[in-house]
């Protein structure tokens, strides 16, 4: 019998040759990711007796969740960790305003086909847009990592999504992974490798596709997986830290459940308070008030998506009263929306941009929402309190809803603007 991707992954990296679901493997990543939360986990690897990372080349740190630091507290965690870089010797460390880890990780060619990426953050999934197994862990198992270099996982069992077809015209990769949550559950997918497949997958750009592996974690992924392709290498080329070896499943692998989806009949979809699984389809909730608009996120906060909202907004102006922040996921793709003029577009038209990291998605700052209010984002989660504010609602839309909506006042479709 065939193997799935992650059972083959999961089976070269614990040395072994098969692997199946679960079954408890030894493994050693090829990366051991984390961010801000690195000085905790220091403290853990310290009190563990260590002293010397095992592998420095394995570890790499990110700085994005509290940056710049908002509080004199997430400036002393910043020390801390810049200081156990120095210490460690790790060369692989991006600190303030590079952007947010699991976007830097891809563009800095350390999220590889084939390679097993640990990261101390849930969405560590998002590696599988190269076609890598990212698996999310605890802070206490990656303090094991750095001082043994090899952590137990159970091999997950797989479900394979098959999307048939193209999505049409203003419909986006954020609308097609709104529509398998809202269909498959926030627990469709509890403790499984995701492999998604078929037409529908193989036509998005890296960008587009990057929203899927990332979202799947709402859906309680263990990690995602597309297969890479001749996009996904002409993507690598130059970028690439290390020679890598693309691994695919088997024709006649085994798979718990087979789910398929039919993407030509797709529209866009928004996620309602207070659930990611609550999605309905945008012309069910248009006219909803909002009070803020935020565009960024590992999700969403890449350049096609920059340029899809700035298109959206150009001529146009943020509607009176209403917050609209755009933070770009990382410092290439600033720069590169800065000298196409997307930037301009947004403060031209009255919204705020902030420097490349999670900032509001995760309510550290940057746009925490007051009692009462309610916000539309092109981030993953929207659980009461996600944002900074329990007392508050979070939509979750595509760029250009979130920036039309920022126009209107109101969650609209782009083409209910006007002229």
């Amino acid at each position: 019998m065939g193997q799935t991707f992650v059972e083959k992954v999961l089976a070269k990296k614990a040395g072994l040759d098969r692997a199946g679901p679960g079954q408890i493997v030894e493994v050693a990543p090829d990366v051991a990711l984390s961010h801000d939360n690195a000085a905790s986990i220091y403290s853990t690897f310290q009190k563990m007796g260590g002293k010397r990372v095992v592998d420095p080349k394995m570890i790499v740190i990110i700085l994005d969740h509290a940056t710049p630091a908002p509080t004199t507290k997430h400036a002393e965690n910043h020390r801390i960790v810049r200081e156990l870089v120095k210490e460690q010797s790790i060369d692989h460390f991006y600190d303030v305003g590079r952007g947010v880890c699991h976007q830097v990780l891809v563009e800095e060619g350390l999220a590889l086909p084939g390679e097993l990426v640990l990261g101390s953050d849930s969405h560590t999934p998002h590696a599988g847009v190269m076609g890598g197994c990212g698996v999310g862990i605890g802070r206490g198992e990656m303090a094991s990592i750095w001082a043994l270099g090899t952590l137990w996982l159970r091999v997950p069992e797989t479900l394979k999504i098959t999307v048939n077809g193209c999505l049409p015209k203003g419909v986006t990769s954020k609308d097609l992974a709104l529509k398998l949550i809202g269909d498959l559950g926030a627990d469709g997918a509890l403790y499984m490798s995701v492999e998604l497949h078929g037409e529908g997958i193989e036509t998005l750009t890296i960008s587009e596709r990057a929203v899927l592996p990332n979202m799947m974690a709402e859906m309680g992924a263990k990690c995602s997986y597309i297969p890479p392709d001749q996009k996904t290498f002409d993507y690598l080329k130059g970028r690439a830290k290390r020679a890598y070896k693309p691994v695919y499943p088997d024709p006649d692998a085994e798979y718990i459940r087979i789910a398929e989806f039919d993407a030509s009949s797709m529209e866009p979809m928004v996620a309602c308070p207070h659930t990611v699984d609550h999605v309905r389809p945008l012309s069910e909730v248009a006219g909803t008030p909002i009070n803020q608009a935020f565009l960024g996120t590992c999700t969403n906060g890449r350049l096609e998506d920059l340029k899809a909202a700035a298109q959206v907004i150009k001529g146009r102006q943020v509607a009176k009263g209403i917050r609209f922040i755009v933070i770009p996921a990382s410092s290439e793709i600033y720069l590169k929306a800065l000298q196409a003029g997307y930037i301009q577009a947004f403060i031209e038209a009255g919204a705020v941009v902030e420097s490349p990291g999670c900032g509001p998605c995760m309510g550290n700052h940057m746009g925490v929402p007051a009692i009462g209010e309610v916000s539309i984002s092109t981030a993953n989660r929207n659980f009461k309190g996600r944002m900074g504010t329990k007392e508050s609602e979070i939509y979750l839309a595509n760029p250009v809803v979130v920036a039309a909506s920022a126009v209107a006042g109101e969650i609209i479709h782009p083409k209910d603007l006007g002229s």
